[in-house]
């Protein structure tokens, strides 16, 4: 090979290995700027997962608020405030459109903290924007969102500004914005239940909204809709749980827990309250004469009447039926005295279509004048307002101290909250028949002691069909006779009244069958027939605050002296001197009565039972008096 040739060879191949090179280069070239492109798009989309986990903890925070029981307040600030400062806008409120006797306006009830709100409060002065009553116009970008349900985009910052504080002069607006990176305002409606609400608004650094900012924000929307939804459930069924169906008033269970907190308030303030009872007069003839619809009618007047008489710090109930509750917070008995007087002017004064005119009987009791028991105190209301009653009705009573309480107001008392209440379902047939009585005295100043025992008296026949009336009035006269023998305390006799009365209506929780079986009792008949003392102190009369230092007598009046009686076996001088009085009259009496199972005994045959059990049932000094007291014919 030539010269020329061998050159030519060299050449050749020095232009492909630049060839190579040149095509090695630009593969080189486009893998690195592949690779730097790859690189944009990993950051980019770095960042945009980055701002989704912003957006989905955001969310997350605020669905976990929506589901504890936040207030709505601070799940809105908590929205603000997560989206201003995650997600990079200059300034974050939800806005709601009101209306009153002047029109529309708008109200911004979450705003985020932010140095844009600052100098704008700064600009406008006192009172800061999320205090003032707002401007509503119907070209603002406002009302065109709420037309057209979209989000709407903006950059005409200085007119949102404007259409919501006209007052502002052209001039405080540029210097509101002036300096500031605001590029647009992005304002979103709210739409709650199918009512509109307000609106979402975001003050961004962006000129442009990307659509997956726009998806962003109609889900944030939809969340906030969501919370203001739950909140409007929530209190709605609160004021179901705690307001009357009927009335619109407070019901029972409100106002015992705002009387218990009402209760701490005053211990430690040391200042009284008073409360008002007020029941409803003839209901039962309202109803029985022009039907229900009009009783509920008279029910629903007096709660209009104690609601427009009401404080604001005072809490109006109705407690059941025709009775209602009016706390009054601060107020001693002349205060109260003068608002139940006010009360029931205004309840005689309501004229009501085809039933005319309505009355109530009121009662008055006041915390630490009269008890400083909160049991005793609602007692003493009812006392006074059943004496309202008694006494003719459409009045006025104020409540006596339990000190100052006779021992036959309490008797009666305790039987109409029985019977009433329907505490004993044997007796309720006679409930009403027997609450008339004892609301009926010959003397309206003295509780008629006659109305006691035949009160008593038909109870018993319910579950002792032998008995003879007029054996209970007996039982008491030989009870406080027995009772001075010992020098027992005049408010111990007292109690030993009201025990004599009722230590035995228990018995009528049991059955017939037993009570008057004629052949032996089995064992489990005898133990339901000792379970009759439980019942009548733990059932029947517990609930009632007043009479508590009478249970014990009731309770234990089957103690035996040694020990074997029933039902805690008490021995000696654990058992109380007037329960061992109750067992040897009551004793007594049963021996000289009929009964299924044997004839009546004398007198004398039933008196020397009694001393043979002497040291047994009960002691030998009560035995001996007893004696003494029933041959001396005291009865």
């Amino acid at each position: 090979m030539g010269l020329f040739d061998k050159f030519k060879e060299v050449t050749r191949k020095v232009s492909e290995v630049e060839n190579n090179i040149y095509h090695e280069k630009r593969d080189y070239l486009e893998i690195y700027e592949r690779n730097l492109e790859l690189e944009r798009e990993i950051a980019e989309r770095t960042e945009e997962l980055n701002d989704a986990n912003k957006r989905m903890f955001t969310l997350q925070h605020i669905w976990d608020m929506m589901n504890s029981s936040t207030p709505l307040e601070n799940v809105l600030e908590a929205i603000v405030n997560s989206t201003q400062g995650e997600l990079g806008y200059m300034h974050c409120a939800i806005i709601r459109k009101c209306v009153d006797e002047n029109g529309d306006y708008l109200h911004i009830i979450a705003q985020s903290n932010d140095s844009l709100i600052e100098r704008l409060n700064n600009m406008i002065g006192t009172p800061g924007i999320q205090t003032r009553r707002l401007n509503y116009s119907q070209d603002s970008i406002y009302s065109d969102t709420m037309k057209q349900r979209v989000i709407i985009q903006s950059k005409s910052i200085d007119l949102s500004l404007k259409s919501v504080l006209p007052e502002l002069s052209d001039e405080t607006v540029t210097k509101i914005l002036t300096n500031q990176p605001i590029k647009s305002i992005i304002v979103v409606p709210l739409i709650a239940q199918k009512k509109e609400f307000g609106w979402f608004c975001v003050f961004s650094a962006r000129e442009e909204l990307a659509s997956a900012e726009m998806d962003f924000l109609s889900l944030f929307a939809k969340q906030i809709e969501m919370a203001i939804t739950i909140a409007d459930l929530f209190q709605a069924v609160r004021e179901q749980a705690v307001t009357d169906a009927l009335t619109g008033l407070y019901n029972r269970r409100y106002f015992e827990e705002a009387l218990e907190k009402e209760v701490q308030r005053t211990k430690r303030q040391q200042q009284p309250f008073s409360i008002i009872g007020i029941d409803l007069d003839f209901l039962k003839k309202i109803n029985d004469t022009y039907g229900h619809t009009f009783g509920d009618l008279a029910i629903k007047t007096i709660a209009e009447v104690l609601k427009s008489n009401a404080r604001s710090v005072d809490v109006p109930a109705r407690i059941g039926g025709e009775e209602f509750n009016v706390l009054l917070p601060g107020i001693n008995s002349e205060g109260a005295m003068v608002a139940a007087e006010r009360i029931r002017k205004s309840i005689e004064s309501v004229e009501i279509d085809t039933i005319g005119h309505i009355t109530g009987s009121l009662g008055v009791a006041t915390y630490f004048e009269h008890t400083d028991n909160v049991e005793e105190l609602l007692e003493l209301t009812d006392q006074a307002m059943y004496a309202s009653k008694r006494n003719g009705r459409n009045r006025v009573t104020l409540a006596k101290p339990v000190t100052e309480t006779s021992w036959q107001e309490i008797a009666v008392n305790t039987f109409i909250d029985i019977l009433s209440k329907n505490r004993i379902p044997k007796a309720r047939h006679l409930s009403k028949e027997l609450c008339e009585k004892l609301s009926a005295p010959s003397n309206k100043d003295e509780v008629s002691k006659d109305a006691l025992y035949t009160v008593a008296d038909m109870l018993t026949k319910l579950y002792n069909p032998m008995h003879t009336p007029g054996v209970i009035k007996n039982k008491v006269i030989m009870a406080v006779s027995l009772a001075k023998r010992f020098d027992i305390p005049k408010a111990d006799i007292d109690n030993l009244k009201v025990a004599v009365l009722l230590y035995d209506i228990g018995n009528l929780m049991l059955p017939d069958e037993i009570l008057q079986k004629a052949t032996p009792l089995t064992d489990d008949e005898r133990n339901k027939i000792k379970n009759h003392p439980i019942i009548a102190a733990r059932e029947i009369l517990k609930p009632i605050s007043y009479i508590q230092d009478v249970l014990p007598i009731i309770e234990h009046h089957h103690e035996n002296w040694d020990g074997t009686g029933y039902p805690n076996k008490l021995a000696h001088d654990k058992i109380p001197l007037t329960s061992q009085i109750i067992l040897i009259i009551d004793e007594y009496f049963a021996l000289i009565e009929h009964r299924p199972y044997r004839t009546k005994l004398s007198s004398v045959d039933a008196l020397n039972i009694i001393k043979a059990d002497t040291g047994k049932k009960w002691n030998e000094a009560l035995v001996k008096e007893f004696i003494s007291l029933i041959e001396h014919d005291i009865v």
